[in-house]
């Protein structure tokens, strides 16, 4: 490693040594070209300097417990096989700041993490100190509403719970649906069926179940009806009993469509209710259902709100970027 460690000022800095037991492993730790201890020497300003199966960090020394916590972390995932990539190094570093979060960031030998989802593709566990509360709320709460911008996993970490609830037989079917607003009265205009006219907007639905299931089991279980995706206005009418619901993009959702689907509830059944607050696409924004629902809603046993900020973007750092400064930094839904 060709980086240089940086002066040390006297009683200000500390040394650690932390020993790895599978040294084989550490390449896939370090990453590429050590991108991955960069990116911790950057965010915690640290040095990091590697020898054999022997790691020293130095810096203050809340930095180089943060350090220590994270390597530790990225390296328990590998063992378990877990991937690692640029998002998930940073997801940990930025959970590293929450104490209360040591168990689930170090995810020790012995034990699997505590929190976590299982798909037939992937295993997935949370990125950010509010992603572990939302998937906590999706198996404790009976209706769950997700509020935040894009990319902070509101629906994707939804339809993997709605996916790994259908594959343990916990539910038998799985409803995906979301407002078609944008299409109006230009719908009609749009070639093909019914389905093949809603399918666009419901393509981020389709995108996240292919992600948690092999494609040919997607197929098949659509067929089946087991996975049903339609639009809103389909759901009138009906009890969905032995379900997990999922309504995306429910902002664009009016009181009255939100009234109607809040009532499909049935038993055995959970639900969760996926929107951005500020991006409501209806004529006249201040009539979303999904504000209007969580005003109503919030605080009722059985029924939870999750509320994500920029902070929890776990796309391409620049999403994070872009929304902040759209929104500001601290664009927490209302």
């Amino acid at each position: 490693m060709s980086r240089k460690p940086q002066p040390a000022e006297p009683g200000d800095r500390a040394r650690i040594e932390v020993v790895f037991d599978r040294p084989q492993l550490l390449g896939t730790v370090f990453g590429q070209y050590d991108q991955n201890l960069v990116a911790i020497e950057n965010v915690l300003g640290v040095y990091i300097s590697a020898r054999g199966n022997k790691l020293q960090i130095e810096g203050e020394a809340s930095a180089i417990a943060r350090a220590r916590d994270v390597l530790t972390g990225l390296y328990n995932r590998v063992v378990h096989g877990e991937e690692i990539d640029a998002g998930s190094v940073a997801a940990i570093i930025s959970m590293s700041a929450e104490p209360t979060l040591d168990g689930i960031i170090r995810h020790q030998d012995s034990e699997q993490p505590p929190v976590m989802i299982r798909t037939r593709k992937k295993t997935i566990v949370p990125r950010s100190p509010t992603q572990i509360r939302y998937m906590e709320a999706l198996v404790r709460n009976d209706v769950i509403f997700a509020l935040g911008p894009a990319g902070t996993g509101k629906t994707y970490l939804a339809v993997a719970q709605a996916v790994s609830q259908l594959i343990s037989g916990s539910v038998d079917r799985l409803i995906l649906s979301r407002p078609a607003v944008e299409a109006g009265e230009r719908l009609g205009f749009l070639p093909g069926d019914m389905k093949e006219k809603v399918d666009p907007y419901l393509r981020p639905l389709y995108d996240a179940l292919y992600d948690c299931l092999p494609a040919e089991q997607v197929e098949r279980r659509i067929a089946s009806g087991e996975i049903e995706i339609a639009p809103i206005a389909f759901m009138r009418g009906r009890t969905l009993a032995d379900s997990f619901i999922i309504l995306d993009e429910a902002q664009n959702t009016t009181p009255a469509q939100m009234k109607m689907f809040l009532t499909r509830f049935g038993m055995n059944s959970r639900m969760v209710v996926c929107g951005d607050p500020r991006q409501v696409d209806l004529p006249d924004p201040s009539k979303s259902g999904l504000a209007d629902a969580v005003a109503r809603l919030e605080g009722v046993e059985s029924i939870a709100t999750v509320r994500f900020n920029v902070g929890d973007v776990v796309r391409h750092p620049i999403v994070g970027r872009i929304v902040e400064a759209y929104e500001g930094p601290d664009s927490a839904p209302r």
